[in-house]
């Protein structure tokens, strides 16, 4: 009895090793080959803002460097969750990434149900940069300084109004960290997306807004938008903006709400499928074509490691949880 168990399992070694020779020869060569065919990126925005310039100006150097097409798909709506839940449910093959921002890690503080969870749906690929929110109004606004916005503000509560691209969104959090550190009250309207958002400033339909940079880059040059402040804690380097100062130095103590773009895909994306994107995103970004295109606007690349970006969007989680609950913010 004896031998025959040691025959039985040499063979079963033997059957064992064949199998694992077959799907050595199986699996290498899928990943080498990733991808074979387009990468979709979702940006959970509609299009014409700073989520969808990023994800475009990026998507053009992936594809050249993946040598295949990279498809940007807009799924705006509610507050970014439609286009996050997307991604979520996607199968997890690199296939499919979405763009995130800031309201990737505060929806699970401003929203009592999302439709995924959060702590296991994602797998972080790159922080592609951070950049400032910019105070802006239209060209022919009274207001000239956060003083002018704060005195409006306190002398008509609620009349003020601040647009934004979605509750929960970083101009949502900059406007309502304002409020909370001014102790003024400024009516949010959500749109589905920057656009919108700032067809709707320009037209004078809502009096301020906190929006990207590279959202409202090209309208503060054209001189349609004015920049009356930035909402990082120093100075933006962007030539457009190094005039302009921060909130903080403008009469709010403390102010800082910086905006930022990163790149996840589902959770279970096989560690040598991120790898190849991570190298991709990150030529792309460092490319001259890229850089010329968003650093103008006071993005600061990042470009670092899935590790990295991992370590960065728990901790902005940590910081805005505190935030939401302090200023007891929910989504609209």
């Amino acid at each position: 009895m004896q031998r025959i168990l040691v025959v039985l399992s040499a063979k079963s070694a033997r059957a064992f090793s064949l199998v694992v020779a077959i799907s050595g020869l199986w699996v290498a060569p899928a990943l080498a080959a990733f991808p074979d065919k387009p990468v979709r990126i979702v940006v959970p925005f509609s299009p014409g803002g700073g989520t969808d310039l990023i994800a475009r100006t990026m998507g053009v150097a992936m594809a050249q460097d993946l040598g295949q097409p990279v498809i940007i798909d807009n799924k705006p709506g509610g507050g970014t969750v439609i286009g996050t839940d997307a991604v979520a449910k996607s199968a997890p093959d690199g296939y499919t990434l979405v763009m995130a921002t800031i309201a990737h890690v505060v929806n699970p503080s401003i929203l009592l149900k999302l439709p995924y969870v959060h702590e296991k749906a994602f797998a972080p690929v790159m922080l592609v940069g951070r950049s400032p929110n910019v105070l802006v109004v239209r060209a022919e606004s009274p207001f000239k300084s956060v003083q002018d916005i704060m005195a409006a503000a306190k002398a008509q509560p609620g009349k003020l109004s601040f647009a934004s691209q979605g509750a929960g969104t970083s101009a949502h959090l900059a406007g309502e960290l304002f409020k909370n550190l001014t102790t003024t009250n400024l009516t949010h309207i959500p749109y589905r997306g920057a656009g919108p958002a700032l067809n709707d400033l320009l037209g004078g339909h809502v009096d301020i807004m906190f929006a990207t940079a590279s959202a409202v880059g090209s309208f503060v040059e054209a001189g349609t938008l004015r920049a009356l402040a930035v909402t990082t804690a120093e100075r933006s380097p962007a030539l457009s903006l190094a005039k302009v100062p921060t909130v903080a130095e403008s009469g709010v103590p403390g102010y800082v709400a910086d905006s930022w773009y990163g790149l996840f895909a589902p959770a279970g994306t096989p560690p040598a499928v991120i790898a190849r994107l991570n190298s991709a995103a990150k030529k792309a970004v460092q490319s001259e074509a890229f850089k010329k295109r968003v650093e103008s606007e006071g993005l600061v690349i990042s470009a670092g490691t899935p590790e990295e970006f991992d370590r960065y969007a728990k901790g902005e989680e940590a910081r805005w949880r505190k935030v939401v609950k302090a200023a007891n913010i929910t989504a609209d």
